[in-house]
């Protein structure tokens, strides 16, 4: 291990640095659902593989392609061996970023999908917004510092220049793994500020944290948390709908990327 002080911190920021500076080449896109996922497929004209890059046995699947200079790779946890229906959730989420990323070392990592918002944050059908931090709202852990562990709060990667280009909503994302929300779920959405809320996003945030990859959250809103109709029957009412928004903006994201290095984000 080298010794404090002998220029090795100070290396590492530099070669930083200087990855930021280079163009983007490769970039994953990790999306839940199948149905959110096809109409990014048909855009780009992805071809799935056929020789999966993953484990064998896991029902993983990636598409790839070219636009412009970027290697564009869009991953699907496939439909469950078991249920048949699609791999959701942060367990799945965190076991693809991870493959994903020991497997196509991507220089940006998008994590794409539907979410919940709520009106009382400014959130509207069909939104899409661009996650400024993530956390998690169903790990509670009531012992001094293991809390924050739990909340896991994590920032994305900044993107001022993408934002204002694209005139994206931000706001902060919260992730648990249940499509309702209970009343403590609830008291956990609102410590963490969030206006949206999904089921993937702050798992693929700590696996980016830890293997070092840049992450972005792109998250289109199907239904209103604090609204008056029962979510799981809003969620399947606009999914359709606000798929097409959310291909719109990823689209626009991908068109954006392959003209900069991530210093310009």
């Amino acid at each position: 291990m080298a010794p404090h002080g002998d220029g090795s911190d100070a290396a590492e920021e530099a070669a930083v640095v200087e990855a930021e500076k280079r163009p983007i080449s490769t970039i994953v896109i990790l999306i839940a659902m199948q149905t959110e996922a096809l109409p990014l497929v048909d855009r780009f004209q992805l071809i799935e593989d056929r020789e999966s890059l993953f484990p064998k046995g896991v029902p993983w699947v990636r598409y790839h392609g070219t636009y412009k200079h970027l290697n564009v790779n869009l991953i699907w946890p496939g439909k469950d061996p078991s249920f048949g229906v699609d791999s959701v959730g942060t367990i799945s989420a965190s076991l693809v970023t991870y493959a994903s990323i020991q497997a196509l070392q991507p220089d940006l990592i998008i994590n794409a999908g539907t979410a919940g918002g709520f009106k009382a944050k400014g959130a509207s059908i069909s939104d899409v917004f661009l996650a400024s931090e993530v956390a998690f709202h169903d790990r509670r852990i009531p012992i001094p510092v293991f809390d924050l562990y739990g909340v896991g709060l994590r920032q994305a990667f900044s993107t001022p220049n993408l934002v204002r280009e694209l005139s994206l909503k931000v706001g902060k994302l919260s992730t648990g793994d249940s499509l309702d929300m209970s009343q403590q779920d609830e008291a956990s959405i609102i410590a963490n500020d969030a206006t949206i809320k999904d089921m993937e996003g702050a798992a693929v945030a700590y696996v980016a944290d830890i293997l070092k990859v840049p992450a972005i959250f792109v998250k289109a809103v199907t239904d209103i948390v604090d609204g008056d109709k029962p979510t799981a029957e809003e969620f399947l009412q606009n999914l359709a709908a606000v798929t097409a928004a959310l291909d719109q903006t990823v689209s626009q994201v991908v068109e954006f990327l392959s003209r900069k290095c991530l210093s310009d984000l």
